[in-house]
């Protein structure tokens, strides 16, 4: 059993629904990523989705476009970030999944990625712009070094697709709540509880609901019926608005507590 699988089972005794933040590696620097990988961890992250910048971040809004601008201006790099979690992994057991765009994993080399990615004590990897049905020329790899592939899921594709994405799903599925680019809509929990319970029902593997929430009220209604809850665009303006002052990681650290206590709230009125 792997560490995402560990993670999910420990939190389903408990009763809780997994909290899953994502930062942009190398937002403002590839250092103070790696502090705020800890602090995540230490203010309640179950798992975290750890971007690597990209120059053409298609399926992002504004705010993670401009974390990954940053990012790259900084210097960051896929290899850079590799070794940083290296470093990360001797500190601390919660999983990462890598989560970013298939051109810096081609240039990379897909079985030297998929090879040094676990090395660095990865977990998964979440290529938002590669459909499973494509990602043939990396799966086996991935597979091979015991890395999970982490699927997206739209609320968009026909049922029967739908279905067969959710029976491939591996470690969790990241259900996407609305259509359209992170960070740019509310999120109505109402409207995809449903869908979700369907997901549910053909996939062996938990869904993780991510896309428009914002505030621990979103996270708590959202953790009402989600195994996990995923947020991205809201932490990453934390991240922007402090920046490498000293406010950085006791904002970061007020931010996700509020979250995780909003969903464990959430869990309780079950």
């Amino acid at each position: 059993m792997g560490r995402i699988e560990a993670t999910f089972d420990r939190l389903k005794t408990q009763g809780e629904a997994a909290l899953i933040p994502f930062i942009t590696a190398g937002d403002p620097s590839l250092a103070l990523t790696e502090t705020l990988i800890h602090a995540l961890v230490e203010s309640g992250a179950d798992i975290i989705e750890l971007g690597f910048p990209f120059s053409d971040p298609m399926a992002d809004g504004p705010t993670i476009q401009a974390s990954s601008e940053r990012a790259l201006d900084a210097g960051t790099t896929l290899p850079a970030i590799l070794e940083m979690l290296g470093r990360v992994r001797q500190h601390t057991n919660v999983p990462v999944v890598l989560m970013g765009y298939y051109n810096p994993v081609l240039h990379y080399g897909p079985q030297r990625f998929a090879c040094d990615a676990a090395a660095a004590g990865v977990d998964g990897v979440l290529l938002v712009d590669l459909p499973p049905e494509e990602a043939g020329e990396i799966s086996g790899f991935l597979q091979e070094a015991g890395l999970r592939l982490i699927t997206l899921l739209a609320p968009t594709p026909p049922p029967d697709r739908m279905a067969r994405l959710a029976e491939a799903g591996e470690g969790y599925l990241y259900y996407v709540s609305m259509t359209g680019v992170t960070g740019t809509q509310q999120v109505d929990a109402a409207a995809i509880e449903k869908a979700v319970g369907a997901v549910r029902e053909k996939s062996s593997v938990p869904v993780a609901v991510g896309f428009g929430i914002s505030s621990p009220a979103d996270a708590e209604a959202v953790a009402r019926f989600s195994d996990a809850v995923v947020v991205g665009s809201a932490l990453v303006k934390v991240i922007a608005a402090y920046g490498a002052s000293p406010d950085l990681l006791p904002q970061v650290g007020t931010f996700v507590r509020a979250l995780k206590e909003g969903m464990r709230a959430g869990r309780s009125l079950r």
